[in-house]
């Protein structure tokens, strides 16, 4: 099925035409159509990039009566970016629709301006829920006429807290109206709005993985020591000069100290976050959409709705806790038919979690080796040849070039041209002089069995497997008997009769002080620092346990003993690489 064969009115035949669409997606052969002939309710789960906004507004178009100045369609939406892509995407849509009014509506803008639009007409509104139930309140929007409700990234919006809003929003529209909800997926406040307010609601399902995923190239790179993340999405900066990407952090600190880092290092890179006002958020989005900015780093909620076309690269700082956040983030890379790399940077530890994102999005993520400061000169080298070759000569410059080749004249051409190159490329040459090699290195990391991580101290305990022993339950215990929530645990070793957990040194004083001799569940208990095992030792970790003579994990006969098990897995919060006490 092509455009011209859905039965959509010329003014917007005529604009696809000048948008050059031709094969609409896979969701937008499914909703169109539908919603042209159809008042039934629809829930459509589909992800970042499938054409939503095509499938829902197409239609919305055609139906709407341009003789009527009331507002008969209101889009909600989450974010204030969205909100202005939407009506940006509805006007190109309905440019040849003179009498067609679209309005957006959003915090962080003069309200007043707003109201002036509304008054004079407006059939559609795209708005965010907070201005949109503001202008309710003000008697400035009038939704109680509405025949079509979209929500826009339903879970999304659920997500940034804006249930009550939508609640209010829904409950002051009329009982005829048509909701037409889009999500990426469908948690239980989600479903809950659809059994509260729609009317058994036709569902149109696409892949879980964007139309754009085959043009999606999955990489992984692994660390030894998270420490090292930062230098290597250095290196991947420097072997890819021409990215034009966003790194995706967890949190607005991490963002900030990123993308400080970044600039620091002569990057051209700025961040965007919950903590930016909107006029600042606005200057760095139009920076970054006219490429005057390489590197985005931002969060997931902050980068939500955005809609930057010709990303080279999505990088993943940190990977996402859910596996359709990862594939919400690859997604905005890889339109249009052009090719995109999706990156992952972790440790030993998220293996796991990437073979679990391997098979959500049916396609192999590749291990690819950390760049070599060697192989990243040469690429750099290489890159400032071509700039040299394709800059544009200023003429102005050629009145002085007799002075200039006299100048050099004492010089022959592959001298001169290593002046040249030394000239630009000494700061980049001297940073990757001799640089080490941080590539995950499985043989390196056993060889290090048994070693803390630099600034870690590791430790013993007589817990294990067979005492039900779980990782909650080992911080539950510290939590407990440190009564320190500012004390965070590395890794986590659980064995069949003991284990072994990793401590910031600085906190080793008050693990040894109040954890040496304590009661778990009826068993006596006990922790010591662990010694570093060195291939020349013959002693192994699997002697401790005999070494161990005051507190084997034996059955505590007093019955005043203190009886807690640390079950609650809300008792920690895992955090990048460690865990953190709450």
């Amino acid at each position: 099925m092509n455009f011209p064969d859905i039965n959509l009115n010329e003014s917007i035949q005529k604009s696809l035409v000048d948008l050059n669409f031709i094969n609409p997606t896979p969701i937008q052969i499914k909703a169109i159509p539908f919603l042209l002939e159809s008042n039934q309710d629809l829930i459509s789960l589909a992800q970042t990039g499938t054409g939503k906004t095509a499938a829902f507004g197409l239609p919305i178009i055609n139906n709407i009566n341009t003789k009527k100045k009331n507002t008969q369609s209101i889009i909600l939406c989450p974010t204030r970016e969205l909100c202005l892509q939407i009506t940006k995407d509805l006007k190109l849509y309905s440019k040849y629709i003179k009498e067609l009014r679209i309005t957006p509506i959003y915090g962080g803008s003069d309200i007043r301006k707003q109201m002036r639009e509304l008054k004079m007409g407006s059939q559609i509104v795209v708005g965010t829920p907070g201005r949109v139930l503001d202008l309710l309140n003000k008697k400035k929007l009038e939704l109680k006429n509405i025949e079509i409700v979209v929500l826009d990234e339903a879970d999304e919006m659920l997500n940034m807290g804006f249930k009550e809003d939508i609640d209010l929003i829904l409950e002051g529209t009329n009982e005829n109206k048509q909701i037409l909800l889009f999500s990426a997926t469908m948690p239980k406040e989600v479903l809950k709005i659809s059994k509260n307010y729609m009317k058994k609601p036709k569902k149109i399902q696409v892949d879980s993985k964007n139309e754009g995923v085959k043009d999606i190239e999955h990489n992984y790179y692994l660390v030894m020591n998270l420490k090292d993340r930062y230098q290597v999405l250095r290196r991947i900066c420097d072997i890819n000069p021409h990215i034009y990407g966003i790194i995706f952090c967890r949190t607005r600190r991490e963002c900030k100290d990123i993308s400080s880092k970044l600039v620091q290092d002569g990057y051209n890179a700025d961040s965007l976050n919950g903590d930016l006002s909107q006029p600042q958020r606005d200057h760095v989005m139009n920076r970054f959409r006219k490429k005057h900015i390489q590197l985005l780093v931002a969060t997931d909620v902050a980068a939500r709705g955005l809609d930057v076309n010709d990303l080279s690269h999505i990088i993943n700082y940190n990977l996402p806790d859910e596996n359709q956040i990862y594939i919400h983030r690859s997604g905005r890379t890889g339109r249009a038919g052009k090719k995109g790399i999706s990156i992952i940077i972790g440790s030993v530890r998220d293996k796991r979690k990437i073979l679990s994102i391997q098979k959500t999005i049916n396609k192999e993520i590749v291990k690819k080796e950390i760049p070599k400061g060697k192989d990243i000169c040469e690429v750099q080298l290489m890159n400032l040849i071509d700039r040299i070759i394709h800059s544009e000569v200023n003429h102005d410059i050629e009145k002085f070039i007799p002075s200039i080749m006299e100048k050099v004249s004492h010089l022959n051409r592959e001298d001169l041209l290593k002046q040249l190159v030394s000239l630009e490329f000494s700061r980049f040459l001297s940073f990757y002089n001799n640089v080490a090699d941080i590539n995950s290195d499985e043989k390196k990391r056993n060889s290090n069995k048994g070693k803390a991580e630099k600034g870690f101290s590791r430790f013993f305990i007589n817990l294990g497997k067979k005492h039900n022993l779980q990782p909650q339950n080992l911080i539950g215990i510290i939590n407990e008997f440190t009564n320190n929530k500012d004390i965070s645990i590395g890794k986590i070793d659980i064995m069949t009769g003991f284990s072994f957990f990793e401590i910031p040194t600085k906190h080793e004083k008050e693990i040894l002080t109040t954890l040496e001799k304590f009661t778990w569940n009826n068993y006596k208990c006990g922790v010591e620092l662990s010694k570093a095992i060195n291939n020349d030792s013959k002693r192994k970790e699997k002697k401790y346990k005999k070494s161990r003579k005051g507190f084997r994990g034996n059955k505590s006969k007093s019955k005043g003993s203190f009886k807690k098990n640390f079950k609650s897995k809300k008792s920690y919060k895992r955090r990048e690489h460690s865990f953190s006490i709450k």
